[in-house]
């Protein structure tokens, strides 16, 4: 492999790990903010994000906890997908890299990505469907924005993946064969 490539990967290895500690961070951030809602909802204004959703909790908890779970599980899924991520490029062997583990590794992490995906857009139409019973969920839009991007990339990873996995079977045979 060129020196180049090499490179390149590792910056790539270097700018994932970063991306993982912040989303970790943020997921972080909204667990506080949860149970400090919860149970000293008077603080959530000096909080991470400063994401207060104090009077959807006064006038519905089913709402301010249904809202909160997507939020939640968005941010932790983007933790997990970067640490999927991060494991498949530690992992690899760039001589050989044809293998099951990152086919596998490829596989789910197009899973991971439409999951986000599909969560993201589900949670997009409950907020807005909230705002007709008077709820601001304005402010929440940064959690879900990017809904279709994740599905349109998930599923152009899964073809990848699917590719990839064509491949190793292609290679194990040819390695039985010789």
């Amino acid at each position: 492999m060129a020196k180049t490539n090499n490179f390149v990967f590792w910056g790539l290895y270097i700018i994932a790990w970063l991306i993982f500690i912040g989303l970790s961070i943020e997921a972080g951030g909204l667990v506080v903010n949860f149970f400090f809602s919860l149970f000293k909802p008077e603080f959530v204004q000096n909080l991470y994000q400063k994401l207060d959703l104090s009077e959807m909790y006064k006038y519905s908890k089913m709402a301010f906890l249904g809202i909160y779970s997507f939020i939640l599980l968005i941010s932790i899924l983007k933790a997990v997908l970067f640490y999927i991520v991060i494991r498949l490029m530690h992992k690899m062997d760039l001589t050989k890299p044809f293998n099951t583990f990152v086919s596998n590794q490829i596989l789910q992490i197009s899973y991971y990505t439409i999951s986000i995906g599909l969560l993201s857009y589900v949670a997009k139409q409950v907020a807005k469907s909230l705002m007709y019973y008077g709820f601001d969920t304005n402010n929440l839009n940064q959690f879900w924005a990017d809904s279709q991007a994740f599905i349109v990339m998930g599923a152009v990873i899964y073809i990848i993946a699917t590719i990839f996995k064509k491949g190793v079977d292609i290679q194990n045979e040819n390695d039985l064969t010789v």
